[in-house]
């Protein structure tokens, strides 16, 4: 799959994380970081490590070689409905198709699972614009809130129907 400006992506392997290594401590904190420069305080849901490191949440990155690239997550609502958390490629990396590629494969691993439904959460304001211009690209529509999200300015619920 190639990134918006139709650039084929660097060569990368994702792989099923343990959270244990500096470099994703790093990347999530960043990722930490950045929501919370866009968002107040109570309008971020980005998850922590520890928070990550919770039973039904299978987290994964993306490497080429030594050089962490980005991250995602999938975590488990119900049997037939999983949420995509933290998902962030890193700031160096953006634009090589890194986001899509991990998108896909969490997308390949929810219909695995048998998933019927894959929701997401990210943010409102301009910042997030392409996060929420590569969901729309998979087939990802806005949505009311669900889990334990509530109508928030500062936040978009997408979700995307898989079938069954």
């Amino acid at each position: 799959m190639s990134d918006q400006a139709g650039r084929a992506p660097t060569d990368f392997t994702i792989r099923k994380d343990a959270l244990d290594g500096p470099e994703i401590a790093a990347l999530l904190q960043a990722h930490l970081d950045y929501a919370a420069e866009q968002s107040p305080p109570e309008s971020v849901h980005a998850l922590d490590l520890d928070r990550l490191r919770t039973p039904g949440i299978t987290f994964w990155s993306a490497w080429s070689g030594k050089t962490l690239l980005g991250c995602g997550a999938l975590r488990e609502l119900s049997p037939d409905h999983g949420e995509i958390k933290s998902m962030h490629t890193a700031r160096e990396h953006r634009g090589k198709g890194v986001a899509a590629r991990l998108l896909a494969h969490i997308l390949d691993e929810a219909k695995a699972r048998g998933y019927r439904r894959v929701s997401l959460e990210t943010g409102s304001v301009d910042a997030f614009a392409p996060a929420r211009a590569l969901y729309a690209r998979f087939g990802f529509k806005p949505c009311a809130p669900f889990a334990e999200y509530w109508d928030d300015p500062f936040s978009v619920c997408m979700s995307l129907e898989l079938g069954g």
